[in-house]
């Protein structure tokens, strides 16, 4: 069975994020997308949430499965017998950093890295940006799914409300 991982903060999860991930459920047999448990940055959306989201957002990909993970990835891939990290890139600069992990990783697991160029319509985006400009009152219903701009409109009113 082919297996490979999309790990990420996923806070939340946009389009392009969705884009990475069904295009990796095409190639191959099963998909992790693994949220990243990360104590010292302060998220938006708890790792529950965040779970819950993926997988209303990913149920219609038979093959994609949602976990966390907390430390190295690559401890996770070998605990899970994953061998290949998915990871979309949007701009060079994406790629100077993710270089440097892919080749760290496989040089602590011989875990392989495959790098998916983003869709066009989304090389821009990023779940940062998406939270800015929904914190502005800005639309974001183009770039993030139906369910997650509920949530997010709801947890940006109770944080202003």
């Amino acid at each position: 069975m082919r297996r490979a991982v999309c790990p990420g903060s996923f806070d939340p999860v946009t389009l392009g994020h969705l884009d990475i991930v069904g295009r990796a459920s095409a190639i191959y047999d099963e998909v992790t997308v693994a949220v990243l448990i990360n104590k010292k940055k302060s998220s938006l959306f708890t790792v529950d949430e965040r779970i819950a989201m993926l997988r209303e957002v990913t149920a219609d990909y038979g093959n994609v499965v949602v976990s966390s993970f907390h430390g190295l990835l690559v401890d996770w891939c070998r605990a899970n017998d994953v061998p290949v990290i998915v990871k979309g890139l949007r701009a060079i600069s994406d790629f100077d950093y993710e270089l440097q992990m892919a080749q760290m990783n496989h040089g602590l697991a011989g875990v392989e890295t495959l790098f998916m160029t983003t869709n066009p319509l989304f090389s821009f985006l990023s779940s940062s940006l998406v939270k800015e400009v929904a914190t502005y009152g800005g639309d974001v219903q183009h770039l993030v799914p139906a369910p997650v701009l509920e949530r997010l409109q709801a947890r940006l009113s109770e944080q202003t409300g």
